[in-house]
């Protein structure tokens, strides 16, 4: 008996040793440490808008194109005897040089018989009047010699100008494009001799959308001068030659007032001042190279400049409200380049946009910007989370 409560009081201090054990090892043990809540709203970079007045560029491309070219063609028929050597292919020529000549030969000996025979009907001509004046002569007979006279006139006329004819000039400065006849080919007139172009202006035709329209102002048709141009914009013609960038100063003259069927395009006319630099230094700019175009548009007041990569889908921005909250908004987008978008409507001057790319926005949602950083945040570490955010974005 007393066997069995001595084990029972044993088990009883046993388990109460335990029990004591257990909570002084309980209240030994440190308390964990606290760990901050972490603040899960992501830090965005933002940006204030303000309005501006913008000019914009427009940008188009063309070939350059003379703006007189001729095709030489024999007026005459006959041999030719004579060709300069400028008329090559690339040939610099004056105006009204010699280029080439047709055989004169026939063509002399007809302007001294039309001599000879005006010379006879002169003699005839001045017998009838001192005849008539005398009254020995009637009437018709005068107006006879007269008409025999007018006809000896007209063939001299013809005759010099045919001789004339054989010499093939132009009446401007210009570049032989082509040669198409040679040093004793007999020719026939209307025969194809080869082509060239002035040199003292070039032309680019510049395709426009209806939307360039928009920004820039072309010259009318009434504004054309007896030179084929008006004052239009500026245009800088650019491309490469001999492996760099070179620029040209152009202007836009004209424009073709017309609608392509096709392509639907309105095309503008920039003209180019002695385009091979023949009266002033610089890089020459060849016909047929092809350029691109970058035309001074007009300025356009109370615009918004946005960076282009904050742009979502087609025309939306992100907007950051005064309580930080993303509201997602569409706005009127007026023009886009590369690095910009250009909003006319939908935005105003002093709100504020994300310029970080947010993953899953949605309205409404909670964020934490760079120019208002919360009273307990590390502004560091808050500018190393923006950083590493863009660089993702650009990746």
């Amino acid at each position: 008996m007393q066997r069995s409560t001595h084990r029972q009081l044993l088990i009883v201090g046993i388990g109460l040793s335990a029990v004591g054990l257990m909570a002084l090892m309980m209240h030994l043990k440190p308390e964990p440490e606290k760990k901050e809540k972490e603040d899960l709203k992501i830090l965005v970079d933002v940006m204030q808008l303000e309005e501006s007045a913008a000019v914009f560029e427009i940008r188009s491309q063309g070939t350059v194109q003379p703006l007189t070219q001729t095709i030489l063609s024999a007026e005459v028929s006959g041999a030719i005897v004579s060709i300069s050597p400028k008329f090559v292919a690339g040939g610099v020529f004056q105006k009204n040089e010699q280029l080439m000549r047709i055989d004169p030969t026939n063509y002399a000996v007809a302007v001294d018989q039309a001599k000879a025979l005006l010379l006879q009907r002169q003699i005839e001509f001045d017998g009838a009047s001192k005849l008539r004046n005398q009254g020995y002569r009637a009437e018709s007979e005068h107006a006879s010699a007269a008409a025999a006279l007018a006809t000896a006139k007209a063939e001299l006329v013809r005759a010099e100008h045919n001789l004339e004819q054989t010499y093939i000039r132009v009446p401007y400065e210009g570049m032989v494009k082509t040669k198409e006849a040679d040093l004793g080919q007999f020719v026939n007139a209307g025969s194809r001799l080869g082509l060239v172009f002035a040199t003292d202006f070039a032309e680019v035709r510049l395709p426009l959308t209806d939307q360039d329209l928009a920004f820039v102002e072309l010259p009318s048709a009434g504004e054309i001068t007896e030179t084929g141009g008006a004052a239009g914009p500026q245009v800088k013609l650019t491309a490469v030659q001999k492996g760099q960038i070179a620029a040209w100063d152009a202007q836009i003259v004209r424009s073709e007032g017309i609608v392509d069927e096709l392509s639907r395009v309105t095309y503008a006319v920039a003209r180019v001042d002695d385009p091979y630099r023949l009266h002033q230094a610089g890089v020459s700019l060849p016909i047929g190279t092809f350029v691109g175009a970058s035309i001074a548009g007009r300025t356009v007041a109370n615009v918004i400049r946005v960076p282009r990569s904050t742009i979502r889908g087609a025309n939306e921005l992100i907007f950051i409200d005064d309580d930080n909250r993303l509201e997602i908004r569409p706005v009127q987008l007026i023009r886009a380049d590369a690095e910009h978008a250009y909003i006319g409507g939908g935005a105003a001057a002093g709100e504020r946009i994300a310029l970080s790319a947010i993953e899953a926005p949605s309205n409404g949602m909670l964020v934490r910007t760079t120019d208002r950083p919360d009273p307990e945040s590390d502004p560091e570490a808050d500018l190393e989370q923006v950083a590493a955010q863009n660089n993702g974005r650009d990746e």
